[in-house]
């Protein structure tokens, strides 16, 4: 990637309205704006991001990747964050930083946020791909599977420390748990009707690959398909995981 592509990226802080600064980097170009909508407890430096900032500066296409409250180098600490909070930093940082239609590329969490964000914004949003989409991943993979100590901690304590294998124990939150209850998507028929692409690895330790195919049964679009990446992790970021996931955005721009 040459340099003189990536000039032209801009990155900023945006302040939330409450005195919380968001970071994030944008280029411009040809629209629809494809936006990076990153998973829980990442940050917009992660190599999906990169390589797709990457990807759309050669294509001219404008691009949006940002980081949540408490996440990267914006401000807060996560404990403080929830899912509706994060979407709803998602839904600011769309407001205030781009204009037109949006093509939403959700990894993780940011496949449950980009759900909320079509019932929230239909009108602007052409399309979704989803990365290893985790919509209700609180509900449906945490609090069931927390041992009977563990769930009485968190509702005596508000907070319990799970181990995590990409670095230091991951703080978990009674507040994060209620609301994600209160965020489900899956739950009801989701409306949105533009072009939906899920990505999935069937050898995800974190989201059953089953997941995916829940979100296709309950996404009004005709237009949807999922992608089964029989050997693909978690993080589907191998040169062919990358592969795969800037073909697949080519196709829905």
């Amino acid at each position: 990637m040459s340099d003189s592509l990536l000039d032209t990226e801009a990155a900023g802080r945006l302040d939330r309205g409450d005195g919380t600064e968001l970071a994030w980097a944008r280029l411009e170009g040809d629209g629809p704006t494809v936006v990076f909508l990153a998973g829980f407890r990442s940050d917009m430096q992660g190599s999906k991001a990169i390589a797709l900032r990457d990807w759309c500066a050669a294509q001219g296409q404008a691009f949006l990747r940002f980081d949540y409250a408490g996440h990267g180098t914006s401000d807060d600490v996560f404990e403080n964050g929830c899912i509706g909070r994060w979407a709803e930093d998602a839904a600011i940082a769309l407001d205030k930083l781009t204009t037109g239609p949006l093509v939403l590329v959700g990894s993780s969490m940011g496949g449950w946020i980009s759900l909320l964000l079509s019932r929230r914004m239909p009108d602007r949003i052409q399309a979704i791909l989803g990365i290893a989409a985790a919509p209700d991943f609180t509900e449906d993979l945490m609090w069931p599977h927390f041992s009977a100590a563990q769930q009485e901690a968190l509702l005596r304590d508000g907070i319990i420390h799970l181990d995590s294998p990409y670095g230091p124990p991951v703080p978990i939150t009674r507040r994060l748990i209620e609301d994600g209850k209160a965020q489900r998507v899956l739950n009801a028929p989701l409306p949105f009707a533009g072009p939906v692409r899920l990505l999935q690895g069937m050898r995800d330790a974190e989201v059953p690959w089953q997941t995916a195919i829940r979100i296709a049964d309950h996404i009004a679009s005709n237009d949807t398909k999922v992608v089964l990446i029989k050997d693909g992790d978690h993080r589907l970021s191998r040169d062919e995981d990358i592969a795969t996931l800037t073909n697949t955005l080519e196709e829905l721009l």
